[in-house]
C-alpha cells in the first residue's frame, strides 16, 4: 500500500487509545452516578472499590500508553528497562488470568526498541481471550535490539490483517485504528534498518523483532 498522510495516521491510533480507554474512564461516570443515588453505607463502600478499580485501571492504560506511543522515558535515546516492566506488568494485571513471564537480560533498551516490546506485549495480550502465558524476552546483542514475546494459552485470537501490518504487507483500506499501532512499529523497524515477523499457531503466537541500534 501507499504511505499514508502521517495526520491519517496520528487520527487512527488516537482513536485506538480512545478506544481503550473508553472503557475503564466510561466505568467511573457510572459508579459516580450510582455513587450520587445510593445511601445504603455497604452499597456505597462497593460503589467506591469500583470507583477504585476503575481509576487505577484507567492510570495504568495511561501509563502504558505514554511509553508505547509517546515520548515518555526521559530524554535520552534508552529507556530503562524496569519502567517497561512496571507498566506491562500493570496492564497484565488488569487483564486477569494471564500469567507474565519477564526476561530481560539488559538494564536498558532503545526507545524504538521499548515501543516494539509493548506494543508486541498488547498484542500477545489481545490474542489471550481464555487467558494463559504472555512470555517477554530482549537482549542487546551485535549492535542490535532483539525482542521475543510468545502468547500461549488455550486459544490464540489475532487477526491476519495486523500480521500483515506487522510485516508491512496492509492492503489498500486495511489501515484501521485496529492496525495502526501495529503498523506504527513496523516503520519504527523499518526506519531502524530492522524488520518484525510473527508465527501463529493453534496455542501461541510469538512476535519476534531485530532492531539495529545507532
Amino acid at each position: 500500500m501507499n504511505q499514508p498522510d502521517p495526520l491519517e495516521l496520528a487520527a487512527l491510533l488516537c482513536s485506538r487509545l480512545c478506544h481503550d480507554l473508553l472503557s475503564p474512564v466510561g466505568a467511573l461516570t457510572n459508579g459516580l452516578e450510582l455513587l450520587a443515588d445510593e445511601r445504603d453505607p455497604d452499597m456505597r463502600e462497593r460503589c467506591m472499590d469500583l470507583l477504585e478499580q476503575s481509576a487505577r485501571t484507567s492510570a495504568d492504560k495511561l501509563k502504558f500508553f505514554r511509553l508505547a506511543f509517546g515520548a515518555a522515558g526521559g530524554f535520552g535515546e534508552s529507556v530503562p528497562v524496569d519502567e517497561a516492566r512496571k507498566v506491562t506488568e500493570a496492564l497484565v494485571g488488569d487483564a486477569k488470568r494471564v500469567t507474565l513471564d519477564w526476561s530481560l537480560s539488559a538494564d536498558r533498551l532503545p526507545k524504538g526498541a521499548v515501543k516494539v516490546l509493548l506494543n508486541f506485549a498488547q498484542i500477545g495480550l489481545d490474542a489471550l481471550v481464555r487467558g494463559g502465558t504472555l512470555a517477554i524476552g530482549a537482549e542487546r546483542r551485535d549492535g542490535a535490539s532483539e525482542i521475543v514475546v510468545r502468547a500461549s494459552g488455550p486459544r490464540i485470537a489475532f487477526d491476519e490483517t495486523i500480521g500483515r501490518a506487522l510485516e508491512n504487507r496492509l492492503q489498500p483500506g486495511e489501515l484501521t485504528s485496529r492496525t495502526s499501532a501495529a503498523y506504527m512499529i513496523a516503520q519504527l523497524a523499518a526506519q531502524a534498518g530492522g524488520g518484525l515477523q510473527f508465527m501463529l499457531s493453534d496455542d501461541a503466537l510469538v512476535l519476534g523483532a531485530v532492531l539495529p541500534e545507532g
